[in-house]
């Protein structure tokens, strides 16, 4: 009994991993939104469970982003920054909407939170630099069904991957 259990085990994982080889996905936790225009641009999310960084790939001459994606993954540290930051974003938001905060007031501006600096100045490479291994990806959206539009798990929603 157990060996035919153990089987179907590894039938199973099989042909979970031929999906995720032939890049089908499903929908995944978001962990941070670094920049939104008409859908999101660049953050962290998982694919098959791994966090990676994505950015959304921009098409010059028709000046307008593409759907899709170029996604690498992030080391645990880069993840834990990026959340902390991301932690530091939702409490202003959180104020924000509320109209305690105006826009002067985001940390990104500069100066106006030491440790949302000193973040920036540790992941601001790992942002901008892309890796050899980068892969491209188109994503789905699908709402994460959350209170809010940003809180400290993420952003309201998840995406699904489909590599190219």
């Amino acid at each position: 009994m157990w060996s035919a259990i153990v089987g179907q085990q590894r039938t199973l994982k099989h042909l979970l991993e031929s999906f995720y080889m032939a890049g089908l996905g499903s929908f995944e936790r978001v962990y941070v939104e670094n920049e939104w225009y008409d859908g999101p641009r660049v953050g962290l999310a998982d694919i098959h469970g791994v966090p990676h960084r994505f950015n959304s790939l921009f098409d010059e001459r028709e000046d307008e982003y593409l759907s899709t994606f170029e996604v690498w993954p992030i080391s645990r540290e880069e993840l834990e920054l990026e959340i902390e930051q991301w932690c530091i974003f939702v409490e202003w938001n959180t104020r924000y909407e509320s109209g305690e905060a105006d826009t002067d007031s985001h940390p990104g501006h500069g100066g106006l939170s030491e440790r949302w600096d000193e973040i920036e100045s540790l992941v601001k490479k790992s942002r901008t630099n892309v890796p050899l291994n980068a892969r491209r990806a188109r994503a789905q959206l699908a709402s994460a069904n959350r209170e809010h539009r940003y809180e400290v798990t993420g952003p309201n929603y998840l995406m699904c991957w489909e590599f190219q």
